[in-house]
């Protein structure tokens, strides 16, 4: 299942440079391990925003949900997730 996934960051100004630098380090570790998977397909930054475009390939609503629950930014996120199907008219769908 192909979904579209927004996340706009709201990391907190006061929260001090040493957590801030794990969860950064922890979030690239765990992200760059679910590209390799092919579980995070696609990423985009939105030009001059804190956030990012994102397709997801997963099995389920719930295993997207567990995956984007375990991103070490989670509690610093707002998150909007959009089911995708394939469009009748996509010359490239089989």
């Amino acid at each position: 299942m192909l979904f579209h996934v927004r996340m706009d960051a709201r990391v907190p100004h006061d929260l001090d440079s040493e957590t801030r630098a794990e969860i950064a380090a922890s979030e690239l570790e765990y992200v760059h391990r679910l590209q390799r998977e092919g579980k995070w397909r696609h990423l985009w930054r939105v030009v001059g925003e804190r956030a990012n475009f994102s397709i997801f390939d997963v099995e389920s609503n719930d295993e997207l949900h567990a995956l984007l629950s375990e991103l070490p930014m989670f509690p610093y996120l707002d998150i909007h997730v959009t089911p995708l199907a394939t469009h009748s008219s996509d010359i490239n769908a089989g």
